[in-house]
């Protein structure tokens, strides 16, 4: 299984989104492969290659109930961004509360 998918993702090396999605491997359950999304964009992407993926797998295993499916998946470590100097301050000031009293101490203005 191992080897048909990964030459089945060699094979789509010249397009860049396909061959990224295809190098995260997958998961079996069942008959069953799943592929764990990063985002919601990615399962159009996923979509337009279902159907030749499947019938690649199929094929080269000789087993007709192969079937890829994607599966979002929640990024609980994800941490928002912090953009503007007033977040970027608040986030250093969470990891270390000495920065927070050094501002108070000596009267700087964090929001520039």
């Amino acid at each position: 299984m191992q080897s048909a998918w990964k030459q089945y993702a060699d094979s789509k090396k010249s397009q860049v989104a396909e061959y990224h999605l295809l190098n995260r491997g997958f998961e079996t359950k069942g008959h069953e492969l799943i592929i764990l999304l990063a985002n919601p964009i990615e399962e159009p992407l996923l979509q337009s290659i279902r159907t030749e993926l499947v019938t690649y797998l199929r094929e080269k295993l000789s087993n007709s109930s192969i079937n890829v499916i994607g599966q979002l998946q929640l990024a609980e470590n994800r941490q928002r961004v912090a953009y503007t100097n007033k977040e970027k301050f608040d986030a250093l000031a969470a990891k270390n509360p000495l920065i927070g009293e050094l501002r108070d101490r000596f009267l700087l203005d964090s929001e520039f």
